[in-house]
């Protein structure tokens, strides 16, 4: 598949009025017309197309390589289009839109099947947020169609949190990207099913399992988040995800073994790279070594995980080791995405 030339567009997240823009309202009727459009959003660069026509849904997945039963979260401007979309909306669903919208926050509420049927994996649920970006809202606004958008990447890949990032996986294979500058959260947005009582949380991301639970009360975790070949319920379940092109372990007991650990792969012949924070950066010897973010702010670890793993493509090395982090807070979101990423392989 080629688009022959990907149109670059860069515009600044900071200035007034963006839909006013020529860039903005291009991108925005490309993706009304049934084109596929790269933009940034608080979390990652997501892959936009329009959710109603079919072969705007199918461009993506060609685009991205990605299985085509895996569901996309639709992304709108506003609460009004989310009605135009779903057959019901619950009041612990109200409750979590007035709380956290615009924001990293996916909903999966009971479709009235107006938008494609790719969209949804043929499920009876869809995904649906309301992200909190300058130029995503701009572009939605200005599009003014539910607007399908799994992150920019290929398939498998980490997730592209700046524009660079989509130009590398996607160039030539899309209609445009709009370049707004990295993005901020660095992971996607916590997917979490209001279709049942208790609100069940699909996919963590940005917003914890506390936050919510301070809004609606008690939430649940999808135990088919540690079944691997489970039918999707959400985005970024099903399939090995944000894999470098090196292996990759994760390393318990890290401040004890990591070193002894590095050496007995590198007398093995092998180039090691080591996933670790500033904090601990200057304890290991290795083949490259690559802090990401701070272990008192995990945060900032989320912020710049994708960019990380991506950095590690950037050199010849034969295999990644990883520090672990503690699986609470946005730690939750950090270690799944790292599990991924390796496989669930464990040293």
């Amino acid at each position: 598949m080629s688009n022959k030339q990907t149109v670059y567009w860069t515009v600044d997240k900071n200035i007034d009025n963006l839909n006013k823009l020529n860039e903005i309202k291009e991108a925005a009727l490309w993706i009304k017309e049934g084109e596929v459009v790269a933009f940034p959003t608080e979390t990652v660069y997501g892959l936009g197309g329009n959710a109603l026509i079919d072969e705007a849904i199918e461009k993506i997945f060609r685009a991205k390589g990605r299985p085509s039963d895996n569901p996309l979260i639709v992304h709108v401007a506003s609460k009004d289009q989310v009605r135009m979309l779903v057959s019901e909306i619950p009041d612990r669903a109200e409750k979590l839109m007035d709380a956290f919208w615009p924001g990293p926050l996916t909903i999966v509420l009971p479709s009235n099947h107006s938008v494609s049927p790719r969209v949804t994996a043929n499920l009876h649920t869809i995904a649906i947020r309301i992200p909190d970006h300058p130029v995503a809202l701009a572009l939605l606004e200005e599009a003014n169609v539910p607007v399908a958008a799994p992150s920019a990447n290929v398939s498998g890949k980490p997730s592209p949190t700046t524009a660079q990032h989509v130009k590398h996986d996607l160039n030539g294979r899309i209609k445009g990207i709009v370049d707004g500058g990295q993005t901020g959260v660095g992971v996607e947005s916590t997917v979490v099913d209001c279709t049942e009582a208790v609100p069940v949380i699909l996919r963590p991301g940005g917003i914890t399992k506390n936050q919510l639970e301070h809004v609606v009360g008690p939430v649940k975790v999808d135990p088919a988040l540690e079944q691997e070949g489970s039918t999707p319920r959400s985005p970024g379940v099903k399939y090995t995800h944000y894999a470098p092109n090196a292996e990759m372990y994760l390393v318990e007991q890290y401040t004890q073994r990591m070193q002894q650990v590095v050496d007995e792969f590198r007398n093995a012949g092998k180039r090691v790279g080591v996933l670790t924070t500033h904090e601990g950066a200057s304890n290991y010897e290795a083949d490259l070594v690559i802090p990401c973010g701070f272990r008192k702010d995990l945060e900032t670890v989320a912020t710049h995980l994708y960019g990380t793993l991506r950095q590690f493509d950037e050199h010849e090395i034969d295999l990644i080791l990883a520090e672990t982090f503690p699986k609470e807070g946005v730690g939750v979101a950090i270690m799944n995405r790292l599990e991924k990423a390796a496989g669930k392989k464990v040293i």
